[in-house]
């Protein structure tokens, strides 16, 4: 008996060790140092430097060339004849107007793309540390209900032991005083390993040492939902990370189908050789021009793919703006309903409860009422206070979802 009350005040203290931090202190440290993100990024900020390659002309050829007259010796025939020479050229590849620049654009809108998916993915990772810290949160506070519990056993068992010494009570009462006591010990055990599965999460998420300081959360409060469904609808379109990733994949492949409509156009070449003679015969000069013709077919499957994506693009935003709506939709009903419940378990169930185990708590303590009676209370208070966390557990959880769903703070 007295090693599980070591062990309640043990596991007591440990929960009281560190200070709590906020959550906003948190989201920023792993929009920080998040490696994923920072993958994210690095990746992003490549894309940027894409659009330079791109727009930029193709390389330009130095040719140095000598011909011979007779022999395949190295300047044979260089002072008798005027077809041997050394020469020296230069040429450009010089594409239509506008292709380097729609290529530009397609870089450009690649970078907005992958901007957009780092938006994406710094609200995923939030929304992740959220709901583990709102899961802490939950812990905390349902640790709190057992520990009242178990403050409560130990009273009781106390009493019923003190009776059974003096002859006014069953060995059978005080062993299920123990008993009862003994199942507390077990759940706040397996309370803290599940404890302990939020807090390796959230170091991951963090990207903090394992062995670091446990993370301790704030004690958790109902968030207020001051926007109504119409309202927390009308941001999604633009605002949700998930839509502005595809409209930016739209603008991607709005730019690759007008880069291969260009491609229809001949692209032209430019080039210049100087080619010397021997002293005693003229020097030659030479100027080309090229012109490039594309296949049609080839363009004609370019243009026609292009134009796919960009219709399988245009359905990828409207199904991803429905699917964020409906979420949205699904959220704030769950958002409403853990408030209602909240109320009636604050307002109604919880007090009531409390009442039924302070009256059956007086009996007992009067030698009117019977220890399964103030158990079963005490049971039925604890039930009603860890479903009441659960439901706000659920609350806050749904206002994360909404505040990943809508862009906007709402806490």
């Amino acid at each position: 008996m007295q090693v599980a009350r070591l062990s309640l005040v043990a596991f007591a203290l440990a929960a009281r060790v560190f200070a709590s931090t906020p959550l906003a202190e948190l989201i920023a440290e792993a929009q920080s140092n998040n490696p994923e993100i920072r993958a994210a990024e690095r990746g992003s900020k490549a894309a940027t430097h894409v659009a330079r390659q791109v727009t930029t002309l193709p390389d330009p050829q130095f040719t140095v060339q000598q011909f011979s007259v007779g022999s395949p010796r190295p300047f044979a025939g260089f002072s008798n004849s005027d077809f041997a020479y050394i020469g020296f050229g230069a040429s450009q590849e010089l594409p239509y107007p506008g292709k380097l620049r729609l290529k530009g654009q397609v870089a450009e809108r690649e970078a907005d793309t992958r901007r957009a998916q780092v938006d994406e993915l710094r609200q995923s990772i939030a929304q992740q540390v959220k709901a583990a810290y709102f899961h802490l949160a939950y812990l905390g506070q349902t640790l709190g209900a057992l520990e009242r519990s178990g403050a409560t056993l130990n009273q009781l068992a106390d009493t019923e032991l003190s009776r059974y010494r003096s002859g006014g009570g069953s060995q059978a009462e005080v062993l299920k005083a123990q008993l009862e006591h003994t199942k507390l010990v077990r759940e706040i055990t397996m309370h803290h390993a599940e404890r302990a599965q939020f807090e390796v999460d959230l170091k991951l998420l963090l990207h903090r040492s394992q062995d670091s300081p446990d993370i301790v959360a704030e004690d958790a409060r109902a968030t207020v939902l001051s926007y109504s469904a119409p309202e927390l609808l009308a941001l999604v379109e633009g605002q949700n990370p998930a839509v502005r990733s595809e409209r930016a994949d739209l603008g991607k492949q709005n730019a690759a189908l007008q880069s291969a409509e260009r491609g229809k156009k001949p692209d032209f070449g430019l080039g210049y050789m100087f080619e010397a003679t021997g002293s005693s015969y003229r020097n030659y000069y030479m100027l080309t021009f090229n012109v490039n013709l594309p296949r049609r077919r080839r363009v004609d499957a370019e243009i026609a793919e292009a134009a796919e994506m960009r219709g399988k693009s245009e359905q990828s935003v409207d199904a991803q703006l429905q699917r964020q709506l409906s979420e949205v939709q699904k959220q704030y009903v769950s958002a409403t309903s853990a408030a209602e419940l909240l109320t009636e378990y604050r307002d109604g169930l919880i007090p009531q409860a409390q009442a039924v185990f302070r009256a059956n708590l007086a009996a007992y303590e009067s030698n009117a009422g019977e220890l399964n009676a103030v158990l079963l209370a005490l049971n039925d208070m604890l039930a009603l206070e860890r479903d009441s966390a659960q439901v706000l557990l659920d609350h806050e959880i749904a206002i994360a979802h909404l505040e990943n769903l809508t862009g906007v703070t709402l806490r």
